[in-house]
C-alpha cells in the first residue's frame, strides 16, 4: 500500500485544503437550478457555512496547541474499486433513468462535503489524516438506497455527516486493531429510513422512486453481479453475497410452495435486496473475515429481509426499507460470529482443505454463478417474474390465495403511480364497486383522473359519470381537509363543465385552495384563470406569480408559459424557464403524479411537445 505525504507547513497550508473545499461546496448552490429552489440552495450554503465554522475553530485550536497537522496519501484498494463499482451502477442506472444524471451534482457536492468533514473530524483528534477514496463509498452508497427531495436537502447532508461521524467514533477493537462498527452508508441509511417511518415521513425522500426505477434497466441484475464478481474476486467476500441470495431464494420456494403466490411479489430478490447484498453487507471491514461467519452473516441478512419485508407490510409501512434497516445490528454481530467460526474451525481442526483460500473463494463464485444462472434462467430475477403482471395477482384474487387481493389492488396502485393509465382506470373501477375493497368514490375518482389524464379509453368518461352519481362531494370532501388534488380535480370539472355545470368563478376559487394547499397544478390553473380573465379579472402579474409558483414545483407547462410571457422583456429569465419546461417534461414521472389533462381542464395545463424543437428565440 503506498504512502505518500501531500501536504506540510512550508507548502499548501493543510487548513487552506478545508476552506477550498468548504468554497467550492458553496459553488454548487450557484448552478442556475440549484439556485432557482432557494431551500435546496441554503441546504448547500448551510453545509459550506457549517464546514467554515468548524474549519474556524479547528484553525484556533491548532495555533493555540502549536500541532502541525499533515496528509497522507494512501490510495486502498477496495475503495478505488468499490468506487469504479458505484459508478458504473450509476451510468448504466442513469441511462434508463435520465434523473440519475440530472442529479450528478448534487452527488458531487456531497462528495466534497464528506472529504471537508472527514479532514476536520480527523485534525480535531490528530494530526495526520488519511487522504483516500474512502469518501466516495460513503456518499454513492448511500444515494444508491434514499435521496431526499430539494427542499429537504439539508438532511441528504446530515445522513451522510452519520455516516462519517460514526465511522471516526465508533469504533472497537478488532483483531488488536482500532476499526469502525458499522458500515458508515448502512448505518446513516438505517438511523434515517428508521426516522422516516416514525414520523411517517417518506414523501420527502426519493426512496420509493430509487427502489423501484433501478429495475428499470432491461438487464441491471447482470450489471450488478458482473461488476459484483471483481469484488468477491478481489476481497473474498462472495460467501456473504452467496449465502444471502440462497436463504432468500429457499425462504421464497418455500413460501410459494405453500400459498401458491410469491412473497416478494414481483421477483424472488427484489433489485434493491440484490444491490444491497453485494454493497451493505460486503465491506471487508465491517463483515466477518472467516468463511462459517461470513456464510453466517449472509444468511442471517437474507433470513432479515425477508423477515422485515413482512413486518413492515403487515404494520402498513413501506416495505422498501427493509434492506436497510437490518445491517447495523448486524454489524454489531460481527465478533461473535467470527469467535463461532474459529471454534467450529477448532472442532474440525482434524479435516485438511486440500484448497488455499484463494482457490476456496474462486468455488463459492463458481457456486454462487450457478445460483444465479438458475434464478436468471427461469425468470426469477432479471426476467418477466410472473408475480410481475397484475392478471396473476387478479387470479390470485379471485381464486382467494393468501394475500392475493390487497396484493393485486397494491399492485395496480403503484403501476397506476408510475404512469399506467390502465391500471389507474383499474383500480378506479375497483374501488367504485365496493365489492373487492371498501367502496371509495374520492379515491376512485383520483384515479379515473389520473387515467384520464394518460388518454385511458373510458377513464374521462368513468370520472364523469362518478360525479354525476355521487355529485361534487366526491371531491369537495377531500378539497375540504386539505387535499389539493382533490380540489384541482373538482376545480378542472367545474372549469371545463363535465359532469357539473361550467362555472369559471367556482373553479378559479378551487384552483386557489389547490395551490394554497401545496397542489402546483392548482397554481397553474390559477394562472391560466388570471391569464385568460375567466373567473377573476385578467392580470398579467398574477398569471405570471402563479406560473411561477406552479413552475417552481415541476409544472412543464407553468415553466413554459412563464418562458413564453418573460419572451421580449427577460431572454435570461425566458431561456431559462424553457429549458426547466423541457427538463421537467422530460423527467416529469419523478413527481409520481399523473396528472388529469383532457377538456375539463385549461389548455396551458397540457404538457407542450417542445422539447425536440429549439426554444422560442428572443425578439430582436
Amino acid at each position: 500500500m503506498t504512502r505518500m505525504r501531500v501536504a506540510s507547513a512550508r507548502r499548501i497550508p493543510p487548513l487552506a485544503l478545508g476552506f477550498c473545499l468548504s468554497a467550492a461546496l458553496a459553488g454548487f448552490g450557484l448552478i442556475p437550478w440549484v439556485r432557482a429552489n432557494i431551500r435546496l440552495a441554503g441546504s448547500i450554503w448551510g453545509a459550506s457555512a457549517g464546514l467554515l465554522i468548524f474549519l474556524f475553530l479547528l484553525r484556533h485550536a491548532v495555533a493555540q496547541s502549536g500541532r502541525v497537522l499533515h496528509s497522507l496519501l494512501v490510495p486502498r484498494p477496495v475503495l478505488y474499486v468499490q468506487l469504479a463499482m458505484h459508478t458504473s451502477i450509476y451510468i448504466y442506472w442513469g441511462w434508463y433513468w435520465r434523473e440519475v444524471y440530472h442529479y450528478a451534482p448534487l452527488i458531487a457536492a456531497q462528495i466534497v462535503f464528506v472529504y471537508a468533514l472527514d479532514m476536520l473530524v480527523c485534525w480535531s483528534r490528530r494530526d495526520e489524516w488519511i487522504l483516500g477514496f474512502g469518501p466516495f463509498p460513503i456518499v454513492l452508497s448511500t444515494n444508491l438506497f434514499l435521496w431526499f427531495k430539494d427542499d429537504w436537502f439539508f438532511l441528504q447532508f446530515l445522513m451522510v455527516s452519520t455516516g462519517v461521524l460514526c465511522k471516526e467514533f465508533v469504533t472497537w477493537n478488532r483483531e488488536g486493531r482500532r476499526t469502525h462498527i458499522f458500515n458508515p452508508s448502512a448505518i446513516a441509511l438505517a438511523i434515517f429510513s428508521l426516522g422516516l417511518l416514525v414520523t411517517n415521513s417518506t414523501h420527502i425522500s426519493w426512496a420509493e422512486e430509487v427502489a423501484v426505477s433501478l429495475g428499470r434497466p432491461p438487464y441491471i441484475y447482470f450489471w450488478i453481479f458482473s461488476v459484483g464478481l471483481v469484488v468477491q474476486r478481489l476481497f473474498s467476500v462472495t460467501l456473504v453475497t452467496l449465502c444471502a441470495a440462497a436463504t432468500l431464494f429457499l425462504l421464497n420456494v418455500v413460501y410459494t410452495a405453500s400459498t401458491g403466490v410469491y412473497y416478494f411479489v414481483d421477483s424472488t430478490i427484489p433489485i434493491a435486496v440484490f444491490l444491497g447484498l453485494h454493497l451493505l453487507v460486503t465491506d471487508p471491514a465491517t463483515s466477518p473475515r472467516r468463511n462459517i461467519g461470513k456464510a453466517l452473516f449472509g444468511a442471517i441478512y437474507g433470513t432479515a429481509v425477508f423477515t422485515l419485508y413482512g413486518v413492515l407490510g403487515r404494520l402498513g409501512l413501506p416495505t422498501f426499507y427493509d434492506k436497510l434497516l437490518c445491517v447495523p445490528p448486524m454489524n454489531l454481530m460481527v465478533g461473535a460470529l467470527d469467535r463461532a467460526s474459529v471454534a467450529i474451525e477448532t472442532r474440525l481442526s482434524g479435516v485438511r482443505w486440500q484448497f488455499s483460500p484463494r482457490a476456496l473463494n474462486l468455488a463459492h463464485m463458481s457456486v454462487w454463478l450457478a445460483l444465479f444462472a438458475a434464478m436468471a434462467g427461469s425468470g426469477l430475477v432479471g426476467g418477466r417474474h410472473p408475480g410481475a403482471t397484475s392478471e396473476f395477482w387478479n387470479r390470485a384474487c379471485v381464486e382467494g390465495r393468501r394475500g392475493g387481493c390487497q396484493t393485486w389492488i397494491r399492485t395496480l396502485n403503484v403501476s397506476c403511480t408510475h404512469g399506467s393509465g390502465r391500471a389507474c382506470f383499474t383500480l378506479g373501477q375497483v374501488l367504485d364497486e365496493g365489492r373487492v375493497a371498501p367502496r371509495d368514490t374520492g379515491a376512485a375518482g383520483k384515479d379515473f383522473a389520473r387515467a384520464c389524464d394518460l388518454k385511458t379509453p373510458g377513464a374521462c368518461a368513468s370520472l364523469v359519470t362518478l360525479v354525476r352519481k355521487d355529485g361534487p362531494d366526491v371531491f369537495s370532501r377531500g378539497c375540504d381537509r386539505g387535499d389539493g388534488e382533490s380540489c384541482f380535480i373538482l376545480a378542472s370539472l367545474y372549469y371545463g363543465g363535465a359532469g357539473l355545470q361550467k362555472d369559471f368563478a367556482r373553479g378559479a376559487a378551487l384552483f386557489r385552495h389547490s395551490c394554497e394547499h401545496g397542489w402546483p397544478r392548482g397554481c397553474g390553473g390559477l394562472a391560466e384563470c388570471y391569464r385568460s380573465g375567466r373567473g377573476v379579472e385578467a392580470n398579467a402579474g398574477q398569471a405570471l406569480r402563479y406560473f411561477e409558483e406552479a413552475c417552481g414545483g415541476g409544472i412543464a407547462a407553468s415553466c413554459y408559459a412563464a418562458g413564453a410571457m418573460y419572451q421580449g422583456k427577460d431572454g435570461v429569465l425566458a431561456a431559462e424557464r424553457f429549458r426547466q419546461a423541457c427538463d421537467f417534461s422530460v423527467h416529469a414521472e419523478i413527481a409520481s403524479t399523473a396528472y388529469f389533462r383532457a377538456s375539463v381542464t385549461p389548455q396551458v395545463e397540457t404538457t407542450p411537445a417542445f422539447c425536440a424543437q429549439p426554444a422560442p428565440r428572443e425578439a430582436n
